[in-house]
This record gives C-alpha cells, sequence and structure tokens, in this order.
C-alpha cells in the first residue's frame, strides 16, 4: 500500500493559480446515460444514527459521564507438562461502574471452543476432526465473595459464556464482588491456533492465550456483549490489573505479559545482570544463548518447579509462553517522553540467526520507537515476541510470531503484531462486532513502520495474499468492490468468508485510511484527527461511531459520505473523461466534461499536458459532485492540451481506467 506515490507536497494544486481560473458552470440536467451514480444518496443528511449524549459526546470524545467497568485478577497457575494440561485458582474482583443495577454477571469461557459440541463447529465451513477437541474447562467450584460473605455461585454455561445469577444485584456506581474459580483444562496441541504446544528439538514449546475465564463487557452500547467465541471474532475486555503466578518444571522459562516481580527466584544472578545491560543498551543482548539452552546451570535450581509471578497494570489480557528449549535475548527500546521499555524474544534453535529470529528484538524496538513517536507512546514497561506455531497473534506486551519467520516476513509480522498493542490493547474496541477497528486500524499503521523503520529496509509493505507481485493496492481492491457476494467492513468478525476476511477486514478499512490521510484530507489534518482519537479513548471502548464523530470534529470535514461508500456499502467508483473541447480554439479555452458513473464518489485530480510539454495538475474537491453526475470545468488557455488524465498517480480504487485518459488525435 505504501506503494501509492500520492500527490506531492499538497492536494490543493490548482491549474496555473486560483485567480486565473475561470468559473467552472456545471452542465444543468445534463447526465452520463449509463451512470448509475445519485447524489443525493451519497450526500444525504442524518447519517448518524443518534446524536451526542451524556456517555458518548458529539465530538467523539467520551462524554461528562462516560464509565466503565473494572476487572482486576488474581490467578495461579500450575503447567503439567506430563499431561499437557494447566490447573488454575483464579479471583476476579468486579467493580460495576455502571449506572445500572447487575442482576447477573457474564464471563467468556474461550477454551470451551475446543469443545466437541462447540457452536464454533456449526459455524462456516470449520469443522475439526474427532482428534481436535478437548473437554474445555473443567471446573472444579465457582464462588462469590461479596461483603465478607463467601458462598457458591448459581451458574449456568452455554458454549463459550458462563452467566452467574446473584440472589442480590450488584449495585451501581461502586458495586463490587469477587469471583473464585478453580478449574483444570487440556491444553490443545497445534489445534489449538492461538493456544497450543509444539515439538522442537530442545523440547516443547507453550503458547498459553484465552486461558482464563475472563468478564465479558457490560458498555453503555449492549449491555453485556455475550457473542459466542467462534474463532473469527476475537476479544472485547474490561480494562484492570493483572497479577499472576505460573509454576512451571525447573528447566523451564516463561515468557509472560508485564513485568517479572521475581527474577531473584527464577534467573541465575548471570541473567540478571545480562537483563540489567540490556535496558541500558539499544543492541541486543544474548540472556540465554544458544550454547546454554541445554546446560542446567543456566536455571537457578536443577530440579522441582519454579513459581514465575508477573503483574502487568492497565490492560484487557495477558498471555505467556513456556519452554525449556528457550533462547532469549533483550534490548533498551527509547520512548518519546524518555521513559524506557524492554523488548525481548525467546525462540528455538531452530529459529536462531541474524537473517531470522537473531534480528527479532531489533524488529520489536524499532516498531515500537517508531509507533510510540508517530502515534502514542507504548504504555508498557515490557514487550516480547515468542516463537511458536499460534503463526502471528498479539496480546498485550506479547506476541506469538512464526517460528519459522524470517528476513522481511519476519520484520512485517513483528510490526503487525506489536501494532496490535495500539489497537485494540490500548483503543479498547470491540473485535467480534468491529474486527476492522483493530486489524484495519493495524495493518494501516503497518504500512509507514516498513516505510521509516530502517530507512525502509522492509518496504514497501505488501499482503501478498490479495496483491500478488506487488500490484497496486487501487488496482487490488477494485475487483472486491465489483464482487456482489463481497461483504461490508461493518459485518460482524465471525459474518466474514474466508476468502474475504484479509481484503474486507484487513485491506479495505487500511487502505480507506491511506485514502483519508493521503488524498481526501491530507496527513497533517488527518494525523491530528487519528492522534485525538487515540489519546481520548485510551483504555476505553469506542464505536465506529465514536471515531467517525472524531475525524470529522478534528479534521473539520463531513465525511458521511466517505463513511457511507467505504464502511456501510461495498460501492465502486468509475470516474471518466467524456469529452475535452475548446470554445473558439485553444487561445480562447478549453471545457472537460467529467462523469461519476458508479456509486462511489471521490474528489478528482486531472492532470494536463500542454502542446509544450509543461504539465500542469487540478484538484476538484467532493462538492463537485454535490448537485452532479456530470461536470464541465472551463479552463482558460494560450495553447492545444494535448492529454488529460484522471487520477494520474492512480491513488483511487477506478473500476476502469480506460475512460480515465484523454490523448489528443
Amino acid at each position: 500500500m505504501c506503494q501509492l506515490a500520492f500527490i506531492v507536497n499538497a492536494l490543493f494544486i490548482f491549474f496555473l493559480s486560483a485567480p486565473t481560473l475561470l468559473a467552472q458552470n456545471n452542465v444543468p440536467n445534463s447526465t452520463a446515460d449509463s451512470s448509475v451514480y445519485q447524489p443525493e444518496e451519497n450526500f444525504a443528511q442524518l447519517f448518524y444514527p443518534h446524536t451526542g449524549n451524556e456517555f458518548r459526546s458529539a465530538n467523539g470524545a467520551p462524554g461528562p459521564k462516560y464509565w466503565q467497568n473494572r476487572a482486576d485478577y488474581s490467578i495461579q497457575a500450575t503447567l503439567d507438562t506430563v499431561k499437557k494440561a494447566l490447573s488454575v485458582a483464579e479471583t476476579i474482583h468486579y467493580i460495576n461502574h455502571s449506572p445500572d443495577s447487575l442482576h447477573s454477571l457474564w464471563i467468556q469461557m474461550d477454551q470451551n471452543i475446543y469443545r466437541q459440541d462447540a457452536r464454533s463447529n456449526f459455524y462456516g465451513s470449520f469443522s475439526r476432526d474427532s482428534k481436535q477437541h478437548t473437554e474445555g474447562y473443567q471446573l472444579q467450584s465457582v464462588q462469590l465473595k461479596h461483603c465478607g460473605k463467601t458462598l457458591q455461585a448459581d451458574y449456568i454455561i452455554t458454549d463459550t459464556r458462563m452467566q452467574i445469577r446473584l440472589k442480590e444485584p450488584l449495585a451501581p456506581g461502586e458495586g463490587k464482588l469477587d469471583i473464585l474459580i478453580q478449574y483444570h483444562y487440556t491444553i490443545p496441541g497445534s489445534f489449538g491456533g492461538r493456544t497450543d504446544y509444539v515439538d522442537t528439538q530442545n523440547g516443547k514449546i507453550y503458547e498459553i492465550a484465552q486461558w482464563y475465564p475472563r468478564m465479558c463487557v457490560y458498555d453503555d452500547l449492549e449491555g453485556w456483549s455475550t457473542l459466542p467465541f467462534l474463532g473469527s471474532g476475537e476479544f472485547y475486555c474490561e480494562y484492570g490489573d493483572f497479577d499472576y503466578a505460573v509454576t512451571v518444571p525447573w528447566d523451564m522459562i516463561v515468557a509472560g505479559s508485564g513485568e517479572l516481580q521475581n527474577p531473584e527466584e527464577v534467573l541465575t544472578s548471570q541473567q540478571i545482570k545480562r537483563l540489567d545491560q540490556a535496558r541500558q543498551r539499544d543492541q541486543t543482548v544474548m540472556i540465554r544463548s544458544l550454547e546454554e539452552v541445554n546446560d542446567p546451570g543456566s536455571r537457578p535450581v536443577q530440579k522441582g518447579t519454579l513459581t514465575w509471578r508477573f503483574v502487568m497494570k492497565n490492560t484487557r489480557d495477558v498471555a505467556f509462553g513456556a519452554s525449556k528449549a528457550y533462547v532469549w535475548d533483550a534490548a533498551r527500546v527509547n520512548l518519546p517522553s524518555g521513559k524506557k521499555s524492554l523488548a525481548m524474544s525467546v525462540y528455538p534453535v531452530e529459529s536462531a540467526g541474524q537473517e531470522a529470529w537473531g534480528r527479532s528484538t531489533e524488529y520489536l524496538k524499532k516498531s515500537i520507537e517508531y509507533f510510540s513517536k508517530q502515534w502514542f507512546e507504548y504504555p508498557y514497561p515490557v514487550a516480547i515476541n515468542e516463537a511458536g506455531i499460534a503463526g502471528g497473534m498479539e496480546y498485550p506486551g506479547i506476541v506469538f510470531d512464526g517460528i519459522h519467520d524470517k528476513g522481511k516476513d519476519l520484520f512485517w509480522i513483528t510490526a503487525h503484531e506489536i501494532g496490535h498493542n495500539w489497537f485494540p490493547m490500548v483503543v479498547g474496541s470491540d473485535e467480534r462486532r468491529y474486527p476492522w477497528m483493530d486489524e484495519g486500524f493495524n495493518t494501516f499503521i503497518d504500512i509507514y513502520a516498513s516505510d521509516e523503520v530502517n530507512d525502509g529496509e522492509f518496504a514497501p509493505k505488501r499482503d501478498g495474499e490479495y496483491a500478488p507481485g506487488g500490484g497496486n493496492p487501487a488496482d487490488e481492491i477494485a475487483p472486491y468492490l465489483s464482487d456482489p457476494d463481497a461483504p461490508i467492513i461493518m459485518v460482524r468478525a465471525d459474518a466474514v468468508p474466508g476468502k474475504y476476511r484479509h481484503p474486507m477486514v484487513y485491506f479495505k478499512p487500511a487502505f480507506g485510511l491511506v485514502l483519508l490521510r493521503e488524498y481526501i484530507l491530507g496527513k497533517d489534518r488527518f494525523d491530528y484527527a487519528f492522534r485525538r482519537y487515540i489519546q481520548q479513548w485510551a483504555y476505553k471502548h469506542p464505536s465506529p461511531y465514536d471515531f467517525f464523530h472524531t475525524i470529522e470534529n478534528e479534521a473539520g470535514e463531513d465525511l458521511a459520505w466517505f463513511w457511507r461508500a467505504w464502511f456501510f456499502h461495498n460501492w465502486s467508483l468509475d470516474q471518466a473523461i467524456q469529452k475535452v473541447a475548446y470554445q473558439k480554439g485553444p487561445a480562447k479555452g478549453a471545457e472537460i466534461t467529467l462523469a461519476n458513473l458508479d456509486k462511489m464518489v471521490m474528489p478528482v485530480v486531472i492532470e494536463l499536458t500542454l502542446k509544450d510539454g509543461a504539465k500542469q495538475r487540478i484538484w476538484l474537491p467532493v462538492e463537485t459532485w454535490l448537485q452532479n453526475k456530470v461536470y464541465t470545468l472551463k479552463l482558460p488557455t494560450s495553447q492545444a492540451i494535448t492529454a488529460v488524465i484522471l487520477d494520474p498517480d492512480k491513488m483511487l480504487p477506478d473500476k476502469n481506467r480506460d475512460n480515465n485518459e484523454w490523448h489528443a488525435q
């Protein structure tokens, strides 16, 4: 997408100079016979379904009485590498900040997706064979602690949700209670997707995610968010503090979200010293080298178990990896405020080498530094890239990337997955209903990271699944806009068929933001508005309309025509040159007749080539099409025009470029 060489320096380039441009009269009642464009549909009023209120302001910001509930977690887990199972005691401290009394509570039970009777087995074309199932969560007890009393919870489980029915409603405002859950489950093997284990030459790697029951979000938009976990729709979680401990065999390393609290108990003195060195250096420091992987001396004890304790504050989730096969390295991350973070990578010896995971920490560090400078400062003390078979999956402070990734592919996946710490880990959107608000936004910021890191060493960033050979992104998306079976961007995640998931969840929203930034608004206006969106919704729950409102208010532009065409419909664009004529010869002025033939509308850029070889550009705003399907532009000329081209940089997804050019005979 970053191959788009968009209009240089300024979009508003007029022919010669503004004062010399003649009045531009439209052609009354003139239409293109084949046009299906309807101005009144594109520019219809009342785009927003409701106005702002005390919870969400019409300017896109949280309202003066915005609220959200909170969930803090204390978790103790034990990994059984013989049974391939995890046993957990979990306490959720839940606070009801809403204005509503809650008569029941809802909890996400993601591990139940692996059950043979899970709804996900009947979803789309997805199914698992009989060997690719577990029993999901095996609950030993579910209790409530409220006002000093502990009692057994009254609950039911429906697929990947648990409802706890309260004897007395949880009071609005500051109602609090603790939920105590003890359980165990069998860890899925390679079929786990996001949570799994896999063999390497020096032992298994365990990637543990979606491993604890999590509170569903209760908000002012939907009430309880109880969509089941089917696989494509990912997460919508409350924010809180996490204090969790993982007990593993003595020879394993644990890499977890957050900051390690007891290094003196689980690391050697040399490893602690090396970590201190890494916090002072921009170059990668080995914490546990290839040669030390099978050395018992690289562990502080040589028998029994060790418990690794982590704390992560103001986050919506945690995950961890564990293995005795890990090589481990780290380097300092420099943040704009002067604060420091720590980038780390853990990977097996098979992944080592400077052409592969030996540069992982460098990629991680530089991506975080770029995103922090450009958009919003990375908030966590540690970031980890972990090598396994999850193949690219994001969690706060840790990402799971491909064990075989190397070179540009490793950089791209690293930048993309750590980019998710901005969307949706900091800006906490609902991925189950609006997957484009995390995948699309994150794909958008990836483009520029590839341009900037190491002076564009791995630029341009392309998604080869739908753009083989690095073609023009505008041309790559155009066929999907003409596909009658393609879903719209606003469809919930699980309703997007697999063949359209990447184009419509990642590519189209990202490309739409590129158009906003580099064609419609310009970089300065867009960047200011986009940063405001991130700042005001950091650690909160924005809706799509909060985003739309923010961009419009902060950029100062009514963009309902764009949101409607790009996000709520799958409309195509076809702008055309219908005629080029002179009034009374080249010296008396020219008329260029343009038409908008399909349902989408865009501003217009025209490039003229004059007889002497000079080139000039004219920019026409979107209001050109506010009343017109056909528009005739009158220009003063002193010499003949030899060529006229619409969209000369090929930025727009125009489905028929053949009618974008006129050449003198």
